[in-house]
């Protein structure tokens, strides 16, 4: 990651900071950018709480390292910034016209060499691409939830994405500790291809009475080795992302096995997203 000084994050949510968190960590400057009020002071505070506890499990200073990595962020409302950036990275909503609108921005404003990455969880990179003057340095960047503690990247290329911006990616994620696996360009790559649909599965268990909630989420725990339950985990993505994520699956590989479970929409529709709501198919203390 020699050459990747400078890293640009847009979104400062659960998987935008944590993705600003890992790069501090590792000991690159970074911009943090979000118009949302309130977002960025929740993700500094976010940020703090994850840093200490992870030094505090390690033996080191909580307060020597929270103010290194904190130091090393700063964060702001304007994309403007990204000027400066080698590499930057998107962590928005999960929704194709709202990626494509971030990335003309992000391409209007960043240096001619920088890289554009996007966290995307189910998104064409190619079609993301296609909305910046520079298709072959946009690659898909995704990582797992919660980023500190995920080990895996899966690192996704465009249909024009070169080799030196896979390459680039690849190292970067290595030199953040983490495992760099490459994915074709196809609806929810691995992760989410094969996630989703048993978290949907799952959700159609509760839906037709084959199960409670616990029932389900225990007999995955203990019978399949999981350690969260699928209930559980989708509370813990949010419920908008996985209805977001099997809709992309769904209308993009043409298949009705993707089709998302009646519940999750309605519960969707209710607002209840899970952690991040205090309320999904569980309840959780705000």
């Amino acid at each position: 990651m020699g050459d990747i000084r400078k890293v640009g994050v847009l979104g400062a949510g659960t998987m935008g900071a944590g993705i600003a968190q890992v790069f501090a960590q590792a000991g690159r400057q970074v911009y943090l950018a979000d118009t949302f009020p309130g977002a960025l002071d929740r993700a500094r505070g976010g940020i703090e709480k994850s840093v200490r506890k992870m030094a505090e499990k390690a033996g080191k200073s909580a307060d020597d390292e929270a103010k290194a990595v904190l130091g090393r962020i700063a964060t702001g409302s304007e994309v403007g910034a990204f000027e400066a950036c080698d590499l930057v990275v998107e962590a928005i909503v999960e929704d194709p016209a709202a990626k494509a609108d971030a990335f003309r921005r992000i391409d209007a404003v960043a240096p001619a060499g920088a890289v554009l990455a996007s966290n995307t969880s189910s998104i064409s990179i190619t079609r993301i691409a296609a909305a910046t003057k520079r298709p072959g340095q946009v690659v898909g960047m995704h990582f797992m939830n919660p980023v500190p503690l995920m080990r895996l990247v899966e690192i996704i290329r465009g249909h024009l994405t070169t080799d030196a911006t896979a390459a680039a990616v690849v190292e970067a994620t290595k030199a953040l500790g983490k495992v760099p696996v490459e994915a074709a360009d196809s609806p929810g790559f691995v992760s989410n291809r094969v996630l989703l649909p048993m978290i949907n599965e799952a959700i159609f268990c509760l839906h037709e009475g084959v199960a409670t909630r616990e029932g389900i989420d225990e007999v995955m725990k203990l019978g399949m080795n999981h350690p969260l339950g699928p209930l559980a985990l989708a509370d813990l993505i949010g419920n908008d992302v996985c209805l977001a994520i099997l809709e992309v699956l769904h209308r993009d590989l043409g298949d009705d096995k993707y089709r998302p479970c009646p519940l999750l929409r309605r519960m969707v529709a209710a607002g209840l997203l899970g952690r991040k709501s205090g309320r999904g198919f569980f309840e959780y203390a705000k």
